[in-house]
């Protein structure tokens, strides 16, 4: 392994003009710079994480504020997870996981040490109360979700609200007038997440708007409460004929369910849902994606640029793709 005396030596200075160029500490002509990098490069010298930290006073860890919450999904939560710790280490940052629901005094546990440069935050509240906080700590941030106000502050995430209106919009040109939503476990409503809310303020407005009868039914998180959700929706709304499913862990049940109650997907009721591709692909379900890869990757992206001093947008919205499959068709009429 190549140590800071040989790239010395290659590029004909000595070690202390090494670790300025590299470190940014003191001003080096560019010609000097240049040469030492070119070496550095040749070398495949990497400078000790230690020793870059106390050059630049910074950790090169990002702290990543994920509590798993009841009601959430873990594995779509791990989705995006990965995709923040791949796109931090390209940016040769480490990421510090933080799961547990901690509120403001995990995040000043944090902020108030040398243990990381800057935050990302999951699972964002409509009335967050992370935010006052958020907004008082001299590190930067960047939160994965839109709470309710989000002056100041840098958001990124999928635009929620058109998600849930581009699937109702879907079924009403397919000829469907009576559509429901089976959402997000009822403790993750209680809590005013802010994408689950976003999903029904989408749905009901799309429904509102073309002159839809609708209605929204929150689901716990597994087969029996999927086959209560199934059975009840048939018995309120005996005309159904398309149903939204923004609830990950029930996609396949609820399908199941209906199935047994003798409704055919998509001849009697085309379905379609908010999930992740994968998930979608192998039921055969028109769905929207969720962007996971993307939003994580950007979210770095932003708290990069912040940490290097320069201005980001406060709003990164992503609009919604729906992929038609083999779950939805035209309305079968009398």
């Amino acid at each position: 392994m190549a140590k800071i005396t040989d790239v010395a030596r290659r590029a004909g200075v000595s070690p202390s003009t090494v670790s300025y160029a590299l470190s940014g500490k003191r001003p080096i002509s560019t010609a000097t710079r240049q040469r030492v990098e070119a070496a550095a490069r040749e070398l495949g010298y990497r400078p000790h994480a230690g020793a870059r930290a106390l050059a630049s006073s910074r950790s090169n860890v990002l702290a990543l504020v994920a509590p798993l919450r009841v009601g959430i999904h873990v594995p779509v939560v791990m989705q995006f997870v990965a995709s923040v710790v791949t796109a931090a280490r390209r940016h040769d940052h480490d990421v510090l996981l933080l799961t547990q629901e901690e509120g403001e005094d995990g995040l000043r546990r944090v902020a108030d040490t040398a243990l990381v440069d800057a935050l990302i935050l999951m699972d964002v509240q409509l009335h967050d109360p992370r935010l006052p906080l958020l907004r008082s700590l001299d590190r930067p941030s960047v939160m994965i979700g839109f709470p309710r106000d989000s002056a100041g502050l840098t958001c990124i995430d999928l635009d929620f609200r058109s998600a849930g209106e581009r699937c109702v919009e879907h079924l009403a040109q397919l000829g469907h007038r009576v559509v429901a939503l089976v959402g997000s476990p009822p403790e993750v409503y209680v809590r005013g997440t802010a994408f689950a809310q976003r999903v029904v303020q989408g749905f009901t407005a799309a429904a509102d708007r073309g002159g839809l009868a609708s209605a929204v039914h929150p689901c716990e998180a597994n087969p029996a409460a999927a086959r209560q959700v199934a059975e009840r929706l048939l018995r309120e709304q005996p005309a159904l004929t398309g149903v939204v499913v923004h609830n990950e862990a029930v996609l396949e049940p609820l399908v199941t369910a209906f199935e047994q109650l003798g409704l055919r997907v998509p001849g009697d009721l085309s379905v379609t849902a908010i999930c992740p591709d994968e998930l979608a692909e192998s039921l055969g379900i028109t769905s929207v994606a969720l962007p996971s890869t993307e939003v994580g990757d950007r979210a770095v992206d932003l708290l990069m640029e912040k940490l290097a001093g320069g201005l980001v947008p406060e709003a990164t919205l992503l609009q919604p793709t729906l992929t038609r499959r083999a779950s939805t068709a035209a309305r079968m009429t009398a």
